[in-house]
């Protein structure tokens, strides 16, 4: 397995190689890659509206519309590269990492019009459904289901992602519930909710909740909360989906920025490590490696500070992107990319750098595959060649 580490120039990458299964037995050293021969050029093509603290673009599969996530509660819709209204409104508790954080279209959303929210009010995390209204633009506020009630202990590591995979199962990525250190190590207890990341059935109810609960689930059957799916995560703010692989992109405490790709099989009672251990650095002992999942990618502080995790490329502008899955940091600003394929994950680098954005809160992904990028200043781009 290859740990990137380092930015890549001139086909080279500093990385760390494991051996065995314990990455305290890793040599590191600097070794010359054949990398695949870069795509086009790439560049930020800025939207003319500025939004206030965009955390998300997205919008259902095949929809000419955007649907940009703002903190504060507002969701609104740009199409033609104009801002056309807001969709909804919502009462959120906003700040710091609160607010309406998270949307998701249902995979029927073209006949059923559902779609769900994650969202912080008072001090508990809320993942609701919702339904479009007879007006296309805009949805029922007064629609809303409450599907999941989550009492958070601190104001910070809400995590907040929403995504359905390829079961049409509802993920849910939840932080280990804030401070720092994960106090009550919560992300390692199957019976909290919290540190977790969440599967769910959307379209149907059972024992008393407003969900019901995948039979293949690990914990389905007892011995841990039946919603988990993942386990062992600090703040996964940011996670993909794409053709089976599950991307998880988690902040970290004070060492290391991670990026673990679990394909299909892999995913099922997967624990991600912390707070045990952070990427390859072992945070809290005793460290052994047995029954964790360790990621493809990480960086130290020295690189920066919080990654944002992105969007595999499956649209039809870019053709060189196809497969490339997109990362960066909000501290440092920068994005970079890798293709994973078959347990490994290749660097990319690109003919034109894309610079750095400020306060690099999200990425987004419209409904034809093609990526944006989000900061919480107000702007959001779209990557382009």
């Amino acid at each position: 397995m290859v740990y990137l580490r380092n930015s890549l120039s001139s086909g080279n990458a500093h990385v760390q190689f494991q051996l065995g299964d314990s990455p305290s037995v890793a040599v590191a050293g600097s070794f010359g890659l054949s990398l695949p021969a870069p795509p086009p050029p790439l560049r930020l093509q800025r939207l003319t509206p500025t939004f206030t603290r965009p955390v998300l673009v997205t919008a259902p599969t095949g929809d000419d519309r955007l649907f940009v996530v703002e903190q504060d509660g507002d969701i609104e819709i740009v199409k033609d590269g104009a801002h056309t209204g807001r969709f909804l409104r919502l009462s959120v508790t906003s700040g710091g990492e609160r607010g309406l954080l998270g949307l998701a279209f249902h995979p029927d959303y073209a006949s059923n019009g559902k779609f769900y929210v994650n969202y912080t009010i008072g001090s508990e995390t809320r993942i609701s459904e919702f339904r479009v209204s007879a007006t296309p633009d805009v949805a029922d506020p007064g629609s809303e289901r409450i599907l999941l009630r989550i009492t958070q202990p601190y104001s910070n590591h809400n995590g907040g992602m929403l995504l359905f995979d390829q079961d049409g199962y509802l993920l849910i990525a939840l932080g280990d519930g804030g401070s720092a250190g994960d106090p009550g190590n919560r992300a390692q207890n199957p019976s909290n909710l919290l540190g977790k990341i969440l599967r769910i059935d959307v379209d149907r109810t059972s024992s008393g909740r407003q969900y019901a609960i995948p039979s293949d689930n690990p914990y389905a059957g007892g011995g841990g909360a039946p919603e988990v799916w993942i386990r062992g995560v600090r703040n996964p703010w940011r996670i993909a989906y794409d053709r089976g692989n599950l991307f998880v992109a988690d902040v970290g405490q004070g060492q290391r920025e991670e990026v673990t790709v679990l394909p299909r099989d892999l995913q099922r009672g997967a624990n991600l490590g912390w707070r045990t251990w952070e990427g390859t650095h072992c945070h809290a002992g005793p460290c052994s490696t047995s029954g964790f999942a360790f990621p493809q990618v990480e960086y130290t502080h020295s690189e920066g500070c919080s990654i944002t995790g992105g969007f595999v490329y499956r649209g039809m502008e870019i053709p060189g992107l196809q497969g490339t899955y997109f990362f960066g940091d909000f501290c440092g600003g920068w994005i970079r990319s890798f293709r994973f394929e078959n347990g490994v994950a290749s660097p990319v680098k690109w003919q034109t750098d894309l610079g750095t954005v400020p306060q690099l809160s999200s990425f987004g992904q419209d409904g034809k595959g093609e990526l944006y990028v989000t900061s919480l200043d107000g702007r959001v781009w779209k990557i382009v060649r």
